[in-house]
């Protein structure tokens, strides 16, 4: 059993009176001033107090049993969450303490009638951020059942579609769509192979203009590819219960620039007047979009969650990559203005102006170095030991919460994963003792 002492408050509220009730919180005795409690007076304790003097079935409505003669009332709950409970009428404040889940927490400040706004916003913050991996877990399981239910409602169309979807989709769902997944992500990379190998003059032929192109095998091998892409854009569109969605999708933007330059590149070389071809700038378009061939890397993220966790992980670190460039533009400029005036006194000063200078600015603050540009003056000598020391100390600052970012996004996705699998677990068999329990 302990006991609450009274805080001397400036207001008076505890000037006068004794008074005191005892309440039973899951075992543990706490003796409380009805003074203190009276701070609030439409919480739970504020109500028991004012109506222990009254008939029996209103006081037990407010508690789970109670004692009359020793005024002693008996709660069926957390004991360690009202320790925090009750510092709200002596604090004004109440803060979640650690090991007690927030969502629990919540329910107990319900109970107890006390209003969410007299939480410290450091626990607003905890207690949002739970919210919303429960947000996350119930949409990981939504998608999970999803999956596995069979709505007989459905029509044969719907269930086709519905079928493709998984098999175009969802790797996880069955053989055939890993198969699926699995072809996707090979093609992927022999198309970039092609794209890089095509390149090497040893492997190119010459056109009947003299020109050098790609190998007909190559070609071939290309146009393979982009058929194999075409054919599985149009059927995950096709089999997409949200069409307009899907086209905007970010992944899905990125699979269609992907596909189009090799249409386009068709178009204008096949379709198109030999007049026209001749044209400086169509023929300028075209190297453009054979050079948008590359987008198709970025493809893999769309079957690596691993880039999918990078790409959400550097989202939520802009702030950090917005003081590196600040840190980095800063330096660039301060340090390339200085070795422009310092470099003005040699007569072969490679410096030839500010913005001319920012380019060995760049290389030297992230050490690349590539000797082009250098200075040849004992003070420029100095600027740039001291320029490339902070472009390193100003690249490493950052680094660190970013890793971080990264390794709390991920293991975070992880137990959302667990969880959601354990939650669908869990329904899965208080179904399963539904149904035993209607056969009995």
């Amino acid at each position: 059993m302990w006991t609450i002492p009274r805080p001397n408050y400036r207001d008076g509220l505890c000037a006068d009176g004794d008074a005191e009730i005892a309440v039973n919180i899951g075992g543990v005795r706490v003796v409380l001033f009805t003074d203190v409690l009276s701070r609030y007076p439409d919480s739970r304790l504020a109500e028991l107090v004012n109506c222990a003097d009254q008939n029996d079935d209103l006081i037990a409505s407010l508690c789970d049993d109670f004692d009359s003669g020793r005024k002693e009332f008996y709660f069926d709950r957390d004991p360690d969450a009202f320790k925090c409970i009750i510092d709200v009428y002596y604090f004004d404040e109440i803060h979640i303490k650690n090991g007690i889940c927030p969502i629990c927490f919540i329910k107990e400040m319900e109970f107890w009638k006390i209003d969410q706004s007299v939480l410290d916003e450091c626990c607003k913050s905890y207690l949002t951020e739970k919210e919303e991996e429960l947000r996350e877990i119930a949409g990981k399981v939504k998608l999970i059942l999803d999956d596995l239910e069979v709505d007989q409602c459905f029509t044969r169309t719907q269930l086709c579609q519905r079928n493709l979807w998984k098999l175009m989709e969802k790797p996880e769902s069955s053989l055939p769509a890993r198969i699926i997944a699995i072809a996707s992500f090979l093609f992927i990379l022999v198309s970039a192979v092609v794209m890089c190998v095509g390149t090497i003059p040893e492997l190119q032929v010459a056109d009947e203009e003299g020109k050098l192109v790609e190998h007909p095998i190559l070609e071939a091998i290309e146009t393979a590819c982009m058929m194999w892409f075409t054919t599985e854009y149009l059927l995950r569109l096709g089999s997409s219960p949200r069409k307009l969605h899907f086209a905007l999708s970010f992944m899905n933007i990125v699979d269609f620039m992907a596909i189009m330059p090799f249409y386009v590149v068709l178009s204008l070389t096949y379709l198109g007047t030999s007049s026209m071809m001749e044209l400086a700038n169509v023929q300028q378009a075209v190297q453009a979009l054979r050079i948008m061939r590359i987008a198709r890397i970025f493809k893999l993220a769309r079957h690596s969650s691993g880039l999918q966790t990078l790409t959400y992980a550097l989202k939520r670190s802009l702030k950090e990559l917005g003081l590196l460039l600040m840190y980095m533009g800063v330096g660039i400029f301060v340090f390339s203005a200085l070795a422009y005036t310092m470099e003005q006194s040699h007569p072969e000063t490679l410096f030839r102006s500010i913005p001319q200078s920012f380019w060995w600015a760049i290389i030297t603050m992230t050490t690349v170095g590539y000797g082009d540009i250098y200075p040849k003056t004992t003070l420029g000598k100095c600027n740039a030991a001291v320029s490339f020391l902070c472009g390193v100390i100003a690249i490493a600052l950052p680094i660190h919460p970013i890793i971080n970012n990264f390794v709390v996004f991920y293991n975070k996705q992880k137990v959302l994963e667990t969880a959601a699998k354990h939650e669908v677990e869990l329904m899965a068999l208080k179904s399963k003792d539904a149904r035993k329990t209607d056969r009995n």
